[in-house]
């Protein structure tokens, strides 16, 4: 199939962009991949300290013959996501014996969860954690002794931590291990309508409590489709992890033989076999392409728009809002997964899942199919499906039909011709805007605005009955400079209750949303962020603002900006407690949201 022409032009476009940044990428890394096995320039005492407690594998280890591979692990048992990560080390090492290899654990990273700090002063800590668990996989690598790096992790910042810290190592070939998906509790919408329920005070704690609970119950990712489940479908369309590795439940036997086949696979792509895959290859402009396409075509999240242009970034790739844009407006919506319909990540997963939309995708043209992936050239490798043969994986034809086309459909008869993601320009700035699960009529806004400097102050004003007429509700002084840019995502139960009640409503702030974002037109990232005098601190309460992802349009109405000086917020208080007096030079340092708030890269 001809790769249809938006994808083409995109993906030469960032190339061009991204020429000299690349080239230095690629040729830092081409001389240190000159330079042979890492072990070899260490000496006997350097290598001794290595393997001295590495017990059986001591002797091979210090031969120095057979491939040993790093493990970078985000364990914790606080996530449900990453708890399953406890049991991988020693999977993982069993493994390498088998396959003549050795594996060592070579430093663990931090593992923040989003949904424990959701509205928490905790969350303002989390978007940098992405940069330090960057920083830590640097350290882990840095003792010189891995021929290839595995990476456990799953959740919102961690994976994209990990890929910046595997591209910095690009001269290694890097493989993703995923943990999988709790099995299905309560179902999202069933949540979501208790949530909301209780932000209008029409339940107690208990019940909401309760709701909670049944929802996420047990070692996993939680199902539904927010940052972490797209992470594990960006790896996959960018060829980091094994074909259907991302969506098997964790502790099954599937799940522990697809985990030890990735390792034998890693084991066989390193600078001393035949089959040299550094990720440096791995990670080029084209896996970047499909990782937006496969973004767009599951309505994935919004959270990944920062995330992307900085993993790019740290492989000298430069992207641009613009392309997300593009691509989506020639990418259709082939999945509805909470929030963006009922089903939950198992459903989808079992009604053909990424198998079965990747093959779609390559037919209609939308993928780059020459990529190079950790198991094979191209993305015709993961049109095939894992089946457990005895204690082995072995991959083989999947079924080219959806199982539920109210889950999951063919690309020519898609649930929305484009993948809903509008890039917003105008007097206000730019921001981003994901409609995939916006009613259309609640899609254009035009109303005054209400100013508000945290989301409390937000909710503090529905309790009080403020919001009755149609009203934009800007939230600013939450970028990445003013507080680390926490999720804003406990809005969206009250904004929601809004729009029940036959207002339009829309919200505009310089802040995240969660990946679980849903029905509430929002536009975010908007940057210039307030904190570094961007248009959106000149707003006043009563302007009247529109919001129109289909013209992409942001703009204030019949107000000369220019004429008023921009606000200011008192942020000292962002300055001390839960940690964040540590991140003060990351708040002083970091880049734009439109370019991934980034710190390291």
């Amino acid at each position: 199939m001809t790769l249809q022409a938006t994808i083409t032009d995109v993906t030469e476009r960032i190339i061009d962009r991204s020429k000299d940044t690349r080239a230095t990428y690629l040729d830092r890394m081409a001389r240190a991949a000159e330079e042979g096995p890492r072990r070899a320039h260490l000496t006997c005492g350097n290598q001794a300290h290595a393997y001295a407690a590495a017990g059986p594998d001591q002797g091979d280890l210090a031969h120095g013959k057979q491939p040993n591979l790093g493990i970078v692990t985000a364990f914790n048992d606080m996530l449900s996501a990453h708890q399953p990560f406890e049991r991988f080390p020693d999977l993982i090492r069993k493994a390498a014996r088998e396959n003549g290899a050795t594996a060592q654990v070579a430093g663990g990273v931090p593992a923040m969860c989003d949904g424990v700090t959701q509205g928490q002063v905790g969350m303002e800590l989390s978007l940098f954690s992405r940069d330090v668990i960057a920083l830590a996989a640097g350290v882990a690598l840095s003792h010189n002794v891995f021929d290839a790096a595995l990476y456990l992790g799953v959740c919102d910042k961690i994976v994209p931590g990990l890929v910046i810290g595997a591209a910095t190592f690009g001269y290694i070939p890097a493989i993703f291990l995923p943990a999988g998906p709790m099995t299905s509790g309560l179902p999202n919408d069933e949540k979501s309508a208790i949530r909301q329920k209780f932000a209008a005070g029409e339940v107690g704690r208990e019940e909401l409590m309760k709701a909670e609970m049944a929802s996420y119950h047990g070692p996993g990712t939680c199902t539904f489709y927010g940052t972490a489940n797209s992470n594990q479908m960006l790896m996959e369309f960018m060829g980091l992890h094994l074909p259907g590795a991302s969506f098997v439940n964790p502790n099954t036997p599937l799940r522990d033989a697809l985990t030890a086949a990735g390792v034998a696979r890693a084991t066989e792509i390193t600078q001393m076999g035949n089959d040299y895959r550094p990720a440096a290859h791995v990670l080029d402009e084209k896996a970047f392409v499909n990782g937006i396409v496969g973004l767009m075509a599951t309505g994935g999240s919004t959270n990944l728009l920062i995330h992307l242009p900085a993993m790019a970034r740290a492989a000298g790739i430069q992207l641009d809002l613009e392309d997300f844009a593009d691509i989506s407006s020639v990418v259709p919506l082939m999945a509805k997964v909470y929030p963006n319909g009922l089903a939950d990540v198992n459903h989808f997963h079992a009604a053909g899942g990424l198998t079965y939309m990747i093959g779609e995708l390559l037919d209609a043209g939308l993928l780059h199919d020459d990529t190079l992936t950790v198991m094979g050239s191209g993305l015709g490798d993961y049109v095939k499906e894992p089946k457990l043969r005895g204690s082995e994986v072995v991959w083989e034809d999947a079924d080219r039909s959806t199982l539920n086309d109210k889950i999951l459909r063919p690309a020519s008869d898609p649930f929305q011709k484009t993948g809903g993601l509008a890039d917003l320009k105008g007097n206000l700035g730019r921001g981003a805007m994901k409609v995939s699960a916006v009613k259309p009529e609640h899609h254009v806004i035009e109303a005054p605005c209400r100013i508000f400097q945290d989301q409390e102050a937000v909710k503090t004003a529905f309790r009080n009955g403020e919001f009755t007429e149609d009203t934009v509700v800007v939230v600013r002084f939450q970028g990445p400079r003013a507080n680390g840019m926490p999720e804003l995502h406990s809005l969206t139960p009250t904004l929601a209750v809004l729009q029940d009640r036959g207002l339009k409503v829309a919200l505009v702030t310089d802040g995240r949303m969660s990946g679980a974002s849903g029905k509430v037109p929002a536009c975010i990232h908007v940057s210039p962020e307030a904190a570094l005098g961007g248009p959106i601190a000149r707003l006043r309460d009563g302007d009247v603002v529109r919001v129109d992802p289909e013209s992409g349009t942001l703009e204030v109405i019949d107000v000369d900006l220019d004429a008023r000086e921009p606000a200011t917020a008192d942020l000292s208080g962002n300055g001390h407690g839960v940690g964040r007096e540590l991140f003060e030079v990351f708040r002083q340092n970091v880049g734009l949201a439109s370019h991934g708030a980034g710190v390291v890269v």
